[in-house]
């Protein structure tokens, strides 16, 4: 068979199907249980072109947290900002962000985030990142100014909450078990809105 020249596309094109593989299977199986192999098998790609693109199998599960998931969740917020209604404005940034759709997200937060460093410190970030932009949500959409402590623990408060509906999702998706309704997590942002207005 004549050599195939490899190319700038042929080279971004299997770098981008073997990630394509390692975020389906890590997502079914866990980042410990998915081999190598099993990544080139699933990509259609020899496995030492896995090893030309990522050097150790570490690096495949940094690439995908690097290029696959937001580093900063959302960098425009004003079209989530609803005027004076916190509470729809924190149920937008939810349905933006859609943490509970995001199989490898629901996977880092679940699974890989306790056993390895790279994914604990992208979550960490993450979360950072993420309860940043619910206090300048809160801030926007708030009638009148909020203390900074009010601010910050009323985005912790949400912060918790959509991780922890992301995680019950996908719980329930384990066990084949209807999944929490959207209008619950819709509650506990009225909750958390009140709650600014009452602290102040």
């Amino acid at each position: 068979m004549p050599h195939r020249r490899r190319t700038a596309r042929t080279d971004g094109q299997a770098r981008a199907a073997i990630l394509d593989a390692a975020e389906t299977l890590i997502g079914e199986r866990g980042f410990d249980a998915t081999s190598t192999a099993a990544v080139a098998a699933a990509a259609g790609v020899p496995k030492g072109l896995i090893f030309y693109y990522f050097p150790t199998k570490t690096d495949i599960l940094t690439a995908l947290l690097d290029e696959r998931l937001p580093t900063a969740p959302l960098a425009d917020l004003a079209p989530l900002v609803a005027p004076g209604d916190p509470a729809t404005s924190l149920v937008n940034l939810d349905e933006a962000l859609n943490l509970r759709e995001h199989r490898l997200m629901r996977a880092i937060i679940w699974r890989e985030a306790e056993t390895h460093p790279n994914a604990r410190g992208y979550l960490r970030r993450f979360r950072s990142h993420l309860h940043d932009a619910t206090v300048r949500i809160l801030q926007a959409s708030a009638v009148s100014p909020v203390r900074p402590g009010t601010l910050r623990a009323c985005a912790n408060a949400w912060v918790a909450a959509m991780f922890s509906a992301a995680g019950t999702d996908r719980l329930r998706d384990l066990d084949d078990i209807a999944r929490l309704r959207r209008d619950e997590l819709g509650t506990v942002a009225q909750v958390v809105a009140a709650g600014m207005v009452q602290l102040g």
